[in-house]
């Protein structure tokens, strides 16, 4: 009988272990080799994204480094200098140059191992990623100073992702062919510390009147404070947010080995102080006249220096009395913002207020913001008016008139009866307006204001006769500039001419303006109306002894304070009130806004004699001839020649 082979514990699985073990080996090496599959083809892609991002590299055979960007600088009308606009820099300075501790403030706050990367920062890329995804949005970057370079060389401000991809290999480029002290003098050179400085040594000589080589820690400190937001933390807008940025570059000095935490501790209690500013004046005209420029040579490369009509003397002194006015008077009767025009009878702006404070508002209020004029709208009726017949003697009655809802009443709460035109518009009676308003026609009225160049939106209704639609002051003074100029219309203007870096001129204003607009006959009769509201109505608080003619505007609840006058030299007006159109304290046109008038029209006549206003130039022969004749021009409007209609107006009152 044959024995049975007995077979040893396990040897049947052999087989079985071997195939999962062989199965095991052919998955390992698939995933191995489809992995590398995958980083070639990877690397493949990388490569032939940054070829492609590459392919229109900018030329890197010229560092334009220490390239500064065009300025342009306007001039006064005597020539002198008062506001500069693009980069100011001072000759580059190297890292021997600077105290250690300059560097080293720019290094803690913007790369802080500037000195052990290759360009690109791994670690802090890799850190601003994870804050980045566990906030759920962009909190941190992770750009070196040679991205930051690169960037500043060869981009401008775009923000995508073959930008980024084109600064990393440039970044890289950088840093194969300069040193690192190389890099960063040339970083230090460029950036932008604000206020118009590009380069450490202008910044140094802009906020502490010294050169870059004498800036103290605390003065280092501010300046590399800068780099995260120039305009935000400057110190010449905020000098105590300046302060914290400071307390915050001290720390991350101090962090980063550079200096002791007691050393940033001492200095922190010592926060750099500026160094003497020159004043700068006239900042809201200067941005007003910029736009001008760019839209005259909006194509110009190089540096342009700009001939405008500033009279910087009466700036200065337009400034000093507003200041004082806003931060006096205007601050106990809540006035909190406000503006002012000056212009010769031309247009020719001498002098432009844009607001209380231009560190806290650019917004100019002289050019931009639309406001409800009050009576200080009432002239352009009655320019309308006289068009349509009327005369200054004409007689009209100041008593009780509905138009609809609307039921206009005067300032004192009183009716005068029967009063003359000029009595009317001197004293700023309402109902009259309103009357004058219906003689002539809406449709009238609008299109005297866009004679007068008002161009704003003008609403149909009867409120319209005692300034219900918005205005700017601007508008509203070349209005009376036409007045000033014998009829003759004008368009407001800063620029007289533009010259570039090598002196030829680019532009030079040429004519003056669109020729006659008002008859003369019309222009003396106006001039004569509004030279007694000015001796004897609501805007003698205007008066200072010189010819002058002008009309008060006050709207509902004192929210807007108007006076707009001229002489024969100049054209000016104001206005006050509050941005979120909050009531005053019984603040009128004949109150702050014409003492404020005053004090700029005798600042500005200072040196000249009272001339007469000038008399109407317009019309021609035919023109002037008729109008000595009265057809039609003696009129008496009473209460039923009303018209009748729906107006929405809220009351005005003055």
């Amino acid at each position: 009988m044959a024995k049975k082979k007995t077979e040893k514990p396990g040897h049947a699985d052999k087989p079985a272990k071997a195939r999962a073990v062989k199965g095991r080996g052919s998955w390992l090496r698939a995933i191995f080799k489809w992995s590398a599959v995958a980083a070639i083809w990877g690397a493949l892609a990388v490569l032939a994204l940054v070829g492609w991002y590459a392919y229109d590299l900018p030329e890197m055979d010229r560092i334009p480094a220490l390239e500064r960007r065009p300025a342009v600088t306007l001039l006064a009308a005597d020539g002198t200098p008062f506001a500069r606009f693009g980069e100011a820099t001072a000759r580059p300075v190297t890292i021997r140059e600077l105290p250690p501790h300059v560097p080293r403030a720019v290094i803690a706050t913007e790369d802080a191992r500037f000195y052990s990367h290759f360009g690109i920062d791994l670690i802090g890329l890799a850190r601003a990623m994870a804050v980045n995804v566990m906030s759920l949005s962009i909190r941190q970057g992770g750009s070196t100073i040679s991205q930051q370079l690169a960037k500043n060389l060869f981009f401008g401000p775009e923000r995508t992702i073959k930008r980024k991809v084109q600064e990393v290999i440039l970044a890289l480029w950088l840093e194969r062919r300069f040193t690192k002290d190389e890099i960063l003098a040339l970083y230090l050179n460029r950036v932008y510390f604000g206020s118009g400085n590009f380069g450490i040594e202008a910044a140094a000589r802009s906020y502490f009147g010294k050169p870059a080589a004498k800036l103290s820690l605390n003065e280092a400190a501010m300046l590399a404070g800068l780099l995260k937001a120039p305009s935000r933390y400057s110190p010449a807008r905020n000098r105590d947010r300046a302060a914290a940025r400071a307390s915050v570059v001290l720390d991350r000095m101090a962090a980063a080995g550079f200096i002791t935490k007691a050393q940033a501790n001492v200095v922190k209690l010592n926060p750099a102080r500026l160094g003497r500013q020159q004043a700068r004046i006239a900042r809201y005209f200067a941005d007003w006249a910029l736009e001008a420029v760019r839209g005259y040579v909006g194509g110009a490369t190089g540096d342009l220096v700009v001939q405008t009509t500033l009279d910087a003397r009466l700036q200065r002194r337009a400034e000093a009395a507003a200041e004082a006015m806003i931060d006096g008077a205007g601050r106990q009767r809540g006035v909190g913002q406000l503006a002012l025009v000056v212009m010769s009878p031309d247009g020719a702006v001498r002098a432009m207020i844009g607001g209380a404070d231009y560190a806290q508002s650019q917004f100019n209020r002289a050019t931009q913001a639309l406001r409800q004029p009050g009576s200080a709208f009432k002239p352009v009726v009655y320019l309308a008016g006289l068009d349509a017949g009327l005369a200054p003697e004409t007689k009209m009655t100041d008593a009780p008139v509905r138009i609809g809802n609307f039921r206009p009443a005067n300032y004192d709460g009183k009716f005068h009866g029967t009063v003359s035109l000029t009595d009317a518009l001197a004293l700023s009676l309402n109902t009259v307006a309103v009357r004058v308003l219906e003689k002539a026609g809406v449709d009238r009225v609008i299109a005297w204001a866009r004679k007068l160049g008002i161009a704003s939106r003008l609403r149909r209704e009867a409120g319209l006769a005692l300034g219900a639609s918005e205005v700017t002051l601007s508008e509203l003074v070349s209005a009376y500039a036409v007045l000033a100029n014998g009829g003759d219309g004008v368009f407001a203007h800063a620029v007289i001419s533009i010259t570039d870096g090598r002196g030829r001129v680019l532009y030079r204003r040429q004519g003056q303006g669109p020729g006659n607009i008002v008859p003369a006959r019309q222009v003396d009769d106006m001039n004569a109306m509004l030279q007694a509201a000015v001796a004897r109505g609501t805007a003698r608080a205007a008066a200072f002894g010189v010819p002058a003619a002008g009309k008060t505007g006050t709207t509902q609840d004192y929210r807007d304070a108007w006076f707009v006058g001229y002489t024969a030299d100049y054209v000016a007006g104001v206005w006050m009130g509050n941005d979120d159109g909050r009531p005053t304290k019984s603040v009128t046109g004949g109150g702050l806004p014409a003492q404020l008038w005053r004090q700029v029209m005798v600042a500005a006549h200072e040196g000249r004699g009272g001339r007469a206003l000038v008399a109407g130039k317009g019309g021609g022969f035919w023109s002037n001839l008729l109008g000595g004749f009265s057809f039609g021009r003696s009129v008496t409007v009473t209460p039923d020649n009303s018209e009748r209609g729906e107006d929405p107006l809220r009351a005005r009152r003055d």
